[in-house]
């Protein structure tokens, strides 16, 4: 029998519509939450992701700001753009949409963001605050929206074996912390995975829940799969499709159909965690903005 389709979707909208209600209540104490996303170069893929999250912060009545610069702006220009957004009472949230250029260091300008306007999570003040498990921090998109996908789709972590493959600062790390804290979408026992695990697919069927964020289309198949897991596809991969309009298809990091017929839930790509993470930088925004409206 085929698995469960979790509609990261639907899950996503009903979050907007939460983080709806809650922008119209600030906007009635004279809080308008406002995100900036700052964008340099022509990278067709974040185009596109500044974009969609330009119109979700639009139709939550947010306020938003984007920012194009040229490929060629220099870190000094960059830098002098974000000390502009940190100093704007109407900018609550921002983030540099990532990859920047090679000649820019991509760190040097996600830490110069204020930590109370850093929605993406990427500060080290905000890891550490929620490392410690500090309320006032902001969890990265991502990975907050993987957490929210299995409390919403009544997904058990308590006790469970969580493996994440994949060690990244934005994902798996964040994950693993998000995860194996007390609390729910928490008390999970997790292991983090990476190109370096000995018998990968071994591991992967010690999972109930099994977490794929790679970036590698269709790495992981069947036989990396407990039957009855849960598993959660990060990846989203441009894969050449000469049967497609555009000429390629999106593909996960789970090689979707073999192991849809042995899991017991799993997320769509697209249509999975993608939509979530547009959600949980919302949500973040308008943490943000309650931060700062308690602050004056």
């Amino acid at each position: 029998m085929s698995a469960r389709l979790i509609d990261g979707t639907a899950i996503a909208q009903g979050i907007r519509a939460e983080v709806t209600e809650q922008v119209s209540g600030l906007r009635a104490r004279g809080v308008v939450p406002g995100l900036a996303v700052v964008l340099v170069g022509q990278d067709p893929a974040s185009e596109i992701y500044v974009r969609m999250k330009g119109k979700a912060c639009l139709d939550a009545g947010m306020h938003s700001e984007t920012v194009v610069l040229p490929a060629e702006t220099t870190e000094e220009g960059l830098l002098a753009v974000i000390d502009r957004l940190n100093a704007d009472p109407a900018i609550h949230g921002i983030l540099c949409q990532l990859p920047v250029p090679p000649h820019i260091h991509a760190e040097k300008i996600l830490f110069r963001i204020d930590p109370r306007k850093d929605v993406d999570g990427f500060h080290p003040l905000n890891v550490g605050k929620v490392v410690l498990g500090d309320p006032t921090g902001f969890r990265p998109a991502t990975p907050y929206g993987v957490q929210q996908i299995l409390i919403r789709s009544a997904i058990e972590t308590r006790g469970a074996h969580v493996v994440i493959v994949g060690r990244s600062n934005l994902v798996g790390k964040p994950l693993s912390n998000m995860l194996s804290r007390p609390g729910p979408g928490g008390d999970a026992t997790v292991t983090i995975a990476h190109s370096r695990t000995r018998d990968l697919p071994a591991l992967c069927r010690t999972a109930d829940i099994l977490v794929a964020a790679m970036g590698k289309a269709e790495f992981i198949g069947v036989d990396a799969i407990q039957p009855g897991a849960t598993v959660i596809d990060v990846g989203t991969t441009r894969v050449a499709d000469a049967s497609r309009p555009k000429g390629f298809r999106l593909a996960g990091d789970i090689a979707f159909e073999p192991v849809r017929e042995v899991a017991g839930a799993i997320t769509p790509v697209p249509g999975g965690v993608g939509p979530m993470t547009i959600a949980m930088l919302l949500v973040n925004t308008v943490q943000a903005a309650t931060l700062a409206a308690a602050s004056r």
